[in-house]
C-alpha cells in the first residue's frame, strides 16, 4: 500500500482499536505454488500481549489452500470508508475521493492444538456474543460444548504475532478545517452517500490532531 505523510498510522493502539472496531477480515497467501489465495474470516487480538496478536481460525480446506503456517500471511482490516464528493468542498475545481483507513498486517501464523484451538473459538463467541442481551454462550450448555468439541477438529485455528504493518487513514487532513466540517456534515446528513461510521472515524481523527 503506497503510503503518503498526510496519512500515516502508526501507532500500535490506533492498529488495536482498528480490529476491534473491525474484526472481519481478509487473509491473504502467496503460497509456494506461486497462487494468490484469499479468505475472510473474524479475527480477535490476543489481550494479553503488548504487541499486537491475531487470534482466529479457518477451515481444514482453507488450511490447506493458504499452506498457513509454511510462510508469510498478509491480513488486511478495513475500518470505515466512503465517497467523498467534491461538491462538498468549494466552487474551486476538485475531483472526488474516498475516505478510508485500513491495515495491512503481516506475520507468520502458528498453528494451535485442538485444545488451543476451542479455547479460541470460545473466545470469539464470547467478543460477538457479549453484545447480545441473552449472549448464547459456546459453553453455555453442556449441549452447546459437546458440539463444539464435535466439529472443532473441521477448524485450524491460528496465533499471529504481527511483525510490521502499513496502515493509512485517509481522512481529508489535507484540506482546510471549513472543507472538512462540510464533508462531516454531509455524511451525517441523509444523503446517497451519508456514513455516519465514517464521520465519526473522521472526528476522531481530528480530535487527536487537536483540530
Amino acid at each position: 500500500m503506497r503510503q503518503n505523510p498526510s496519512f500515516v498510522l502508526g501507532e500500535v493502539a490506533e492498529i488495536k482499536r482498528l480490529i476491534r472496531e473491525n474484526p472481519w477480515a481478509t487473509l491473504i497467501s502467496h503460497t509456494d505454488q506461486g497462487d494468490l489465495v484469499a479468505s475472510h474470516y473474524p479475527v480477535i487480538l490476543d489481550e494479553t500481549s503488548e504487541d499486537i496478536v491475531l487470534l482466529s481460525h479457518v477451515g481444514r480446506p482453507d488450511e490447506q489452500l493458504h499452506e498457513l503456517g509454511a510462510h508469510e500471511l498478509l491480513v488486511i482490516i478495513q475500518g470505515p470508508h466512503g465517497y467523498i464528493s467534491p461538491g462538498w468542498y468549494d466552487a474551486k475545481p476538485a475531483v472526488p475521493t474516498w475516505n478510508f483507513v485500513t491495515a495491512h498486517l503481516y506475520g507468520t501464523p502458528e498453528l494451535l492444538s485442538n485444545d488451543d484451538n476451542l479455547a479460541v473459538l470460545d473466545a470469539l463467541v464470547d467478543h460477538f456474543e457479549d453484545r447480545m442481551p441473552e449472549p448464547r454462550r459456546m459453553n453455555g450448555t453442556l449441549e452447546n460444548a459437546e458440539y463444539a468439541a464435535r466439529i472443532v477438529s473441521g477448524t485450524v485455528g491460528f496465533r499471529m504475532r504481527v511483525g510490521r504493518f502499513v496502515a493509512k487513514s485517509k481522512m481529508s487532513q489535507n484540506k482546510p478545517a471549513e472543507t472538512v466540517d462540510r464533508i462531516i456534515g454531509e455524511l451525517e446528513a441523509d444523503g446517497p452517500y451519508a456514513s455516519q461510521a465514517l464521520a465519526t472515524e473522521m472526528r476522531r481523527v481530528y480530535a487527536r490532531l487537536g483540530r
